[in-house]
């Protein structure tokens, strides 16, 4: 039986780069409707059965609720986990370590480049539809909701296609005084002279020192924005880049660090990374960004290194998904079957 995991973030698209820059702010009842359009789409593909997240908002059961006439009979394929819920990031990973152990063959994620990030952590080989709602979109779509309902609903019913239609992205793992503590899909980013992690967002340039990236595109804002309009890296490359930031280098480049928000920031020096293959990232007293937000506090007396690994996630082309869909015939039929 085929059966998709949804995991709608609640708190995506809502941080305080709405108050320091001009990101557009991603209401839950917007994530609702998109919610809908995703089930359609699963529906249309045969998919069997559907697993939520539940959160503090309902999205799941607002999303069931209102789907009207036509699509009423999804519901019945709808199961709402049964889990604590302490509205954290920690939330999405145990949803994700759930859903892959009750045999999903595909996830459908709805936040950003931290949202992602956090569910890579319990996915394990199952191949994401990363649909974004969040702020620095590196890693999610932005996608109209059927669309992602219906790669997400193909891939589920011929799970043999993944290979075909899904890349397998890099990965910074990240060690504190030589011990893995956590991971990135996207940047890591050295905040200097401040071990407090406050308001999660970074967008302050002056007091960034380094930041290490998996991909850097220049169609992208953030921090691998900062280096994407310096040195592009693309996410298929089996290489990742490091540069390193000084106010007062030379090389000047000027990229967008949030929506709204274009910095000059000086570069260095920088450093192609391969994969397998790490780099230092300081000491303290400072703080790493992980895909956007604070995470990693260093003292004084710590120090860290990050490690570019090919061992990311899943996540699906869903160009290439619904592309490998027509191709195979899965949304035709002939006139001897109507």
């Amino acid at each position: 039986m085929s059966s998709v995991g949804i995991i709608a973030n609640p708190a995506s698209g809502k941080d305080i780069r709405r108050l320091v820059a001009l990101g557009s702010v991603f209401g839950n009842q917007e994530k609702v409707n998109i919610v809908r359009r995703i089930l359609v789409g699963l529906d249309r593909c045969g998919v069997d059965h559907i697993y939520f997240m539940p959160d503090v908002f309902g999205i799941a059961w607002h999303a069931v609720d209102g789907l009207g006439r036509a699509n009423k009979h999804i519901a019945d394929r709808v199961t709402i986990l049964e889990m604590r819920i302490d509205n954290e990031a920690a939330d999405s990973t145990r949803a994700a370590t759930m859903m892959r152990e009750l045999g999903v063959s595909c996830f459908v994620t709805l936040g950003g480049d931290g949202t992602n990030r956090v569910v890579a952590k319990g996915s394990g080989e199952v191949p994401i539809v990363p649909v974004s709602t969040g702020t620095n979109n590196v890693l999610p779509y932005m996608m109209e909701g059927t669309i992602a309902g219906l790669a997400a609903g193909f891939v589920a019913v011929h799970p043999e296609a993944k290979q075909q239609v899904a890349y397998r992205s890099k990965r910074l793992d990240v060690y504190k005084n030589g011990e893995l503590v956590d991971a990135a899909l996207v940047d890591v980013a050295v905040v200097h002279g401040t071990t407090n992690v406050g308001a999660r967002a970074v967008w302050e340039p002056e007091m960034l020192r380094q930041v290490v990236v998996t991909r850097a595109q220049p169609e992208t804002t953030g921090m691998s924005a900062l280096v994407g309009f310096y040195r592009p890296v693309s996410h298929q490359a089996p290489e990742g880049m490091s540069v390193w930031l000084n106010p007062a280098a030379d090389l000047q480049v000027t990229a967008p660090l949030a929506p709204g928000v274009i910095v000059t920031v000086g570069i260095e020096k920088a450093q192609q990374l391969k994969i397998g293959e790490v780099v230092s990232v300081g000491t303290g007293p400072g703080i790493l960004a992980l895909d956007g937000e604070r995470e990693v506090p260093l003292g004084a007396a710590d120090a860290a290194e990050v490690r570019l690994s090919a061992e990311g996630p899943w996540v699906v082309d869903v160009h290439r998904a619904l592309s490998y869909a027509v191709k195979i015939g899965a949304f035709s039929r002939d006139g001897d079957h109507r």
